[in-house]
């Protein structure tokens, strides 16, 4: 590197006062009362980071667990007052567990994304919190096949750094603000990545994620949001998060479907079985942070903040749904013990077995051909319906 640029490169580090931009300023906001509880006891912790949790009075049968990073600067229980995480978990009957940076470790409470010592399997950081999913999982039963991993800026850059390094224990991640897998290995790198994002061939990257493990099975699902005028990671990082894992995931560069949502564009990739395997939202006109907004329930999660924007769309709902955790809903004790009220069939439904339902963002499905008793159909409807008993 030229002289020019290592004055650049110290320049902007000192303007910057953290390896993410966040410096001090993420540790704004404070929560109230949290709902998260410390768990001291949960292995070697080789990365020395503390452990919090949130386990909702009301679980889903085999429930599936959250692991939520926080970005620099930022609090387990601030980055969760934000982002609504724990209000999320105890509507839809997940566990949530929130890992701590400690600034022994990290003066500006990043977690050491760029650390060969802290990214590397079962070493350092990564293997800390794989100790805390184990200690959850044979806590609550969690289900071993619905763990995901989700974070904010640095945070981001670490579940890229799990999903990478432990694709046989996730399910799916949601990288917000973040970088690609093995794009550096010290503060100099992790920077320039950051400030520029430097372009890479889709199997080179796709390689850091395959050499990562020896993993031969089934790999993580992912969704990527960015904001476009971030000016703290390059929004080009998406694009190269994006290209690593479709890469990995063996599909094409081009979306295969492309959406608005929110206001905001969304870009879809498939599997064979009309899944959705990556997807990517681009948050335009925002700048470094978590999108915060009203979700398809007509819910709010989480409070603006430092790093924490009202864009209009609330990433923490649509990264659940994503990942398949919005379709159960908690019921209050009261409510559960009164009888629902009657509802009119719709007969036209009713009459149309056949007919299904698809989200607009996966291809359609061929229906499985059956006999219809017609007769059958018509007789329940009509009934149903009190036209007939």
């Amino acid at each position: 590197m030229s002289l020019a640029k290592n004055v650049d490169f110290l320049r902007r580090l000192s303007k910057l006062n953290g390896i993410n931009g966040l410096g001090d300023w993420g540790r704004n906001l404070r929560p109230g009362r949290s709902s998260l509880v410390e768990v001291t006891n949960f292995g070697a912790n080789p990365g020395e980071l503390r452990m919090f949790r949130y386990v909702p009075d009301q679980l889903r049968p085999k429930p599936a667990l959250v692991v939520v990073l926080h970005g620099c600067g930022q609090t387990a229980a601030g980055y969760d007052a934000g982002a609504g995480w724990s209000t999320l978990a105890k509507r839809y009957g997940f566990a949530l567990l929130m890992p701590e940076q400690r600034p022994s470790n990290n003066a500006q409470g990043c977690f050491n994304w760029f650390n060969p010592e802290d990214t590397a399997r079962d070493c350092g950081e990564t293997g800390s919190i794989r100790q805390m999913i184990a200690r959850m999982v044979g806590d609550y039963g969690i289900d071993q096949n619905s763990i995901y991993v989700t974070g904010l800026s640095a945070g981001g850059a670490m579940t890229s750094v799990m999903l990478a390094t432990y694709p046989d224990i996730f399910a799916g991640g949601a990288i917000i603000a973040g970088l690609p897998f093995g794009v550096a290995t010290n503060v100099r790198e992790a920077l320039s990545g950051m400030l520029q994002s430097s372009s890479r061939s889709a199997s080179e990257l796709g390689d850091l994620v395959r050499n990562a493990s020896h993993h031969k099975g089934p790999w993580p699902k992912l969704s990527v949001w960015h904001g476009s005028a971030d000016r703290t990671v390059n929004p080009a990082n998406a694009d190269e998060i994006v290209k690593q894992w479709l890469d990995v995931h063996h599909l094409p560069s081009a979306p295969m479907s492309e959406a608005v949502v929110d206001g905001y564009p969304r870009q879809v990739w498939w599997n064979a079985d009309g899944e959705t395997i990556v997807e990517s939202y681009t948050i335009t006109g925002m700048a470094h942070g978590t999108p915060l907004g009203i979700a398809d329930n007509d819910e709010h999660y989480g409070a603006q903040g430092a790093f924490l924007i009202e864009a209009g769309i609330s990433s923490s709902y649509h990264i659940a749904k994503f990942f398949g955790l919005t379709e159960w809903i908690h019921q209050p004790k009261e409510a559960s013990k009164e009888a629902a009220p009657a509802r009119t069939p719709d007969i036209a439904v009713m009459l149309s077995p056949l007919a299904t339902l698809r989200r607009p963002s996966e291809p359609p499905r061929q229906p499985q051909r059956r006999a219809i008793d017609v007769g059958a159909v018509i007789t329940r409807a009509l009934t149903a319906a009190g036209l007939m008993k």
